[in-house]
C-alpha cells in the first residue's frame, strides 16, 4: 500500500509540475482544405517511443480548420495512417454522404473529398475519426483536431479573436499509457493529461480578457474546469453557438464531446500564475471522473488516481497587455430563439441500459439494442421538430451525441437546465437514473441510403455498440422519397443476396481493379476484370454492410452495399 502511495504521489507531483510550452495547433483557413493523417510517433516520456498519429506532419493532432458560415468548402482526407479510417466533423450540419460516419470508410492509401455550404453558427467544433470499433483507438492516438466557424453575428462582437494571442485552443484529454508507453484504447485508468497533445503543459496569456475554446476530447472522463481559488469566469458558448449573454460561473462541466468558449478577465494580474483546473471532487458518483466506483469482482479496474479529486491541467502565466486588448465582457451576445415544445411533431424515447446494474465497463445499449448497420432504428420525416426523450437505467453516465442536427435542452428530471447548458448543444451529459428531454429539428438534408449516428460519446462505449442510427426522408403522399442520384458507379441489386452487378457509366476503359472491405475495414474479396460491366456472387457472405471500392484509370470510385 506504501509502494502504491507513493507511486501516486509522485504522479501527481509530475501533473503539477508544468514543464513543457503548450502547442498552439497551426491553422488552415479558405475554402480547400488538404488534411493527411499518417503514422507518427512521439517520445513522451522516458523509454519507449508512443506511436501517434498525426496530421499535415504534426506528430499528434492535427491543425485547428477556420472557416466562414455560407462558404462552399472542399476537404481532401488522406489516409497514409495503415489501417482504414474514416474522418467525421463532429457538429456540423451536412449531408449524411458529408458527415464521415462509419460508412463513408477511407481505404489505407486513398483519399475522401467531401464538399458541403457551411451552414453552422460562430462555435467550436472537432473533427475525429468515426471508424465501426476504432474510434477509441485512432482518435486517442492523435487523429483530432479543432474547426472554428466564423460568422457576422459574431464577428460584430468585442471578443478576443487573435487565434494563439488571446484566443485559445485548449484540446484537454486522459490517457492511458502501458508499460511500453503505448495508448490504451480503453482508457480506464487515464491518469495521463495531454493539452493539445502536451504534457505538463504551461502558456503564456496576456493580463487582459482571454478567450478559451474547451474541448473534453477524452475517451472517457468528464472534466469540471474551474480556476485557481475559484476565479470566475464568463461561459459565452457551448457546443455549437453563442448563448445570448455571457453567463458568469466558477466552473463548467463538459463530458467527452461537449465544448465550451468562456472569457476568463485577467485585467492588472501581470506577473502572476495561476490554473485550469478539474475540480472533480465535486463530481458525483456515477460520471465516469468522479469518485472511484466500486467494481465487480473479474471487472477491469477503474481506479485512475486521478478519480474524485482536484487537479491541476494547464498552467497559465500572465503577461503584458497586448497592444489591441480586450478589457471588458459584452452584456449582450447573440439572439438565439429556442425551438417552442408546442411545436413538436412527436417524442421518441430512448433507454439507456446494460445487462444488470452491476455492469460498469459495458456492454451498454440503446432500448435494449447494440448497434446493427443492417438496422435503421428511425426514420424520421424531413422537416420534423421532435422532443427525444432520454433515459439512464445504468450505473454510469453516458454523454449522447447526435449528428446532423444540434438540439435545445428542454429540462433534467422535469428541471429547467443551467444556464451554461442552453443554447444550441449536440452533446449532453445523462446520469445515473436521470432524465434528459431536448428538443431539435430535422431540416435542409434527405438520404434513405446513408444514415446518421447517435451514441455515446464514451469512445469504448460507442465502439462496443452504444450507437444507433437513422434516416432523415423526404416526404411525397406520405411516403418517403428514395434518392436515386447520376453516380458514375452503379452497383445493383442493393441489398443483395446472390449475383451483385456492377456497371461504370461513362467513357474509361473497362480495365479495373475491384477491392470488397467489410465494416471493420478487412478486405474480404478482390478481383480485376476487363469490361465496365461484371458481377460477383455474394452468396455465402455474411450478412451486412460492405464496402466497394472499384479503381479504374487512376480513379477510384467507393460505394457501399448490403448483402442480406
Amino acid at each position: 500500500m506504501r509502494k502504491i502511495f507513493i507511486i501516486v504521489f509522485l504522479l501527481l507531483a509530475q501533473i503539477a509540475k508544468s514543464q513543457n510550452q503548450l502547442s498552439i495547433p497551426d491553422t488552415l483557413s479558405g475554402t480547400s482544405f488538404d488534411l493527411t493523417v499518417h503514422q507518427d510517433s512521439v517520445q513522451f516520456y522516458p523509454g519507449s517511443i508512443t506511436h501517434t498519429y498525426g496530421i499535415n506532419g504534426n506528430s499528434y493532432g492535427g491543425p485547428t480548420l477556420i472557416i466562414n458560415k455560407g462558404d462552399n468548402i472542399s476537404l481532401n482526407v488522406h489516409n497514409n495512417m495503415g489501417d482504414t479510417t474514416t474522418m467525421h466533423w463532429h457538429g456540423l450540419h451536412v449531408a449524411p454522404k458529408n458527415d464521415g460516419g462509419p460508412y463513408s470508410m477511407v481505404m489505407s492509401g486513398m483519399s475522401w473529398n467531401p464538399r458541403f455550404i457551411v451552414r453552422n453558427s460562430a462555435a467550436t467544433y472537432w473533427y475525429h475519426p468515426h471508424m465501426m470499433a476504432k474510434t477509441a483507438e485512432q482518435a486517442i492516438k492523435g487523429d483530432i483536431g479543432l474547426i472554428i466557424v466564423r460568422d457576422n453575428a459574431e464577428a460584430v462582437l468585442n471578443l478576443p479573436r487573435h487565434y494563439g494571442v488571446d484566443d485559445f485552443p485548449i484540446i484537454v484529454q486522459s490517457v492511458e499509457l502501458n508499460a511500453s508507453n503505448q495508448f490504451m484504447p480503453k482508457g480506464m485508468v487515464d491518469s495521463i493529461l495531454f493539452v493539445n497533445g502536451t504534457t505538463s503543459p504551461y502558456v503564456s496569456m496576456p493580463s487582459q480578457v482571454v478567450r478559451m475554446r474547451l474541448l473534453n476530447a477524452s475517451g472517457e472522463r468528464t472534466m469540471n474546469f474551474g480556476c485557481t481559488a475559484n476565479k470566475s469566469f464568463y461561459v459565452i458558448g457551448n457546443d455549437d453557438g453563442l448563448l445570448p449573454a455571457p453567463v458568469p460561473a466558477i466552473r463548467i462541466r463538459l463530458s467527452p464531446g461537449e465544448r465550451a468558449e468562456v472569457l476568463v478577465d485577467l485585467t492588472g494580474m501581470s506577473g502572476q500564475t495561476i490554473y485550469l483546473k478539474s475540480y472533480a471532487s465535486e463530481l458525483p458518483t456515477g460520471i465516469q471522473g468522479g469518485p472511484t466506483m466500486v467494481m465487480p469482482a473479474g471487472s477491469p479496474p477503474m481506479n485512475s488516481p486521478l478519480n474524485g479529486i482536484d487537479f491541476n491541467i494547464l498552467q497559465i502565466n500572465v503577461g503584458a497587455q497586448t497592444a489591441t486588448p480586450v478589457t471588458s465582457v459584452p452584456a449582450v451576445l447573440i439572439t438565439d430563439t429556442a425551438y417552442l415544445e408546442g411545436s413538436a411533431h412527436t417524442t421518441r424515447t430512448i433507454n439507456m441500459t446494460a445487462d444488470s446494474l452491476m455492469v460498469m465497463d459495458g456492454p451498454f445499449y440503446f432500448n435494449d439494442s447494440l448497434f446493427n448497420m443492417m438496422r435503421v432504428d428511425y426514420h424520421i420525416p424531413l422537416g420534423n421538430t421532435e422532443i427525444w426523450k432520454l433515459t439512464n437505467q445504468t450505473m454510469v453516465a453516458h454523454p449522447f451525441h447526435i449528428h446532423d442536427v444540434y438540439f435545445y435542452i428542454l429540462d433534467r428530471d422535469g428541471n429547467a437546465p443551467p444556464a451554461v447548458e442552453r443554447g444550441k448543444k449536440d452533446v449532453v451529459l445523462v446520469q445515473p437514473n436521470e432524465t434528459v428531454r431536448f428538443i431539435t429539428r430535422f431540416e435542409d438534408f434527405a438520404d434513405t441510403t446513408t444514415p446518421y449516428m447517435y451514441h455515446c460519446h464514451i469512445l469504448m462505449h460507442e465502439d462496443d455498440g452504444m450507437m444507433g442510427q437513422f434516416v432523415v426522408e423526404k416526404q411525397s403522399n406520405g411516403l418517403p422519397v428514395v434518392n436515386q442520384g447520376n453516380d458514375q458507379l452503379i452497383l445493383y441489386p442493393n441489398p443483395v443476396k446472390g449475383l451483385l452487378t456492377i456497371q461504370q457509366r461513362g467513357t474509361s476503359s473497362g480495365h479495373a481493379q475491384v477491392h470488397i472491405y467489410n465494416m471493420l475495414g478487412q478486405c474480404v474479396y478482390k478481383t480485376e476484370h476487363l469490361d465496365r460491366h461484371c458481377q460477383i456472387n455474394t452468396a455465402g457472405w455474411s450478412k451486412g454492410v460492405y464496402n466497394l471500392v472499384y479503381t479504374n484509370e487512376g480513379q477510384r470510385l467507393s460505394r457501399n452495399f448490403i448483402v442480406n
